[in-house]
């Protein structure tokens, strides 16, 4: 192995966390990590002062045009888009130190989807890769004024949008485990109390699966849609407690095959967003590689 292949080996875990939370998607991100590649195959090493800033500097701009390019896809997207789930050990090392660093979470990638490409890159690169000011100027053409504001206003969007709680997972995997109890025994009030007032149920078919074509929104209108899916399709599944883009969650199973993941939003007490994907593109590479490969927390659970 060459020089140039190993130092593109040793930023490929980085490269790949910065292309996945760009994107959402785990193909895409595979995609622009493989054409980071090539690029850097193709460039001289003599011409690059830093192999780390050269390629995050490829990574981001790649992950800036397919964001651009993705935008009519979402808008001709059948019903709400979710990023596509990393299911166990999927998930990418954390290399650095900021407070969102190891946020993977679904909740917050679905916040970062409202914020446009450059806003989106410019917020990765300082509040969770720690990437100085200058650097993120370079690297997407602004000057480093303009990149603090895109910056701030961009922290403003996400701690309006997704208030942080520090909720351990034993509580996460309590609220999960009345959740599913209460859904099993259709305890309707017993659901209610599991839900914020104001809580959203958002579900990910692509026109691919039976799934809501609008996020449902309020405890009352969550759970009667829930109870409703559960008569229907969940009671014919099983259950697994799984670790879901770092936080647990649960997988319905169908002759231990993965046809739903589901994960909160919670403030350790209460629900306060479900994200529930069915869309079978993003659960093929659960499916796949699910036997053997899948981990279930310690607290695992099948109903």
């Amino acid at each position: 192995m060459n020089d140039q292949v190993s130092l593109f080996n040793e930023q490929r875990p980085h490269l790949y966390g910065i292309a996945y939370r760009m994107l959402g998607s785990k193909t895409d991100a595979e995609d622009m990590v493989q054409e980071a590649y090539i690029r850097w195959h193709r460039t001289p090493v003599e011409r690059v002062q830093s192999a780390h800033a050269w390629l995050v500097t490829t990574i981001t701009r790649l992950c800036i045009d397919r964001l651009r390019a993705a935008k009519a896809e979402r808008e001709a997207y059948i019903g709400p888009w979710l990023p596509e789930p990393l299911v166990g050990n999927e998930v990418p090392p954390v290399d650095a130190h900021t407070e969102l660093a190891s946020d993977l979470s679904v909740a917050f990638l679905v916040v970062l989807e409202r914020l446009a490409p450059e806003e989106r890159a410019a917020f990765l690169l300082h509040e969770v890769f720690d990437t100085e000011y200058r650097e993120i100027a370079q690297i997407i053409g602004k000057n480093e004024t303009a990149c603090r504001q895109i910056v701030h206003r961009a922290r403003q969007r996400v701690r309006r949008d997704r208030p942080r709680f520090k909720v351990s997972e034993d509580a996460r995997v309590r609220l999960l485990q009345r959740f599913l109890t209460a859904l099993q025994a259709q305890d309707k009030e017993s659901l209610l109390t599991l839900f914020e007032a104001n809580a959203t149920w958002t579900s990910d078919g692509g026109g691919k699966a039976k799934a809501a074509l609008k996020v449902m929104r309020g405890s009352e209108l969550v759970v009667r849609y829930i109870s409703g899916i559960w008569r229907r399709y969940l009671s014919r599944m099983t259950y697994r407690f799984v670790s879901i883009n770092g936080e647990t969650g649960i997988m319905g199973l169908v002759d231990e095959r993965p046809f739903w993941v589901l994960t909160i939003d919670t403030d350790g007490l209460r629900i306060l967003a479900a994200f529930a994907t069915v869309n079978p593109d993003k659960l093929r590479s659960i499916q796949k590689n699910f036997v053997g490969s899948v981990t279930p927390t310690p607290t695992h659970s099948s109903l």
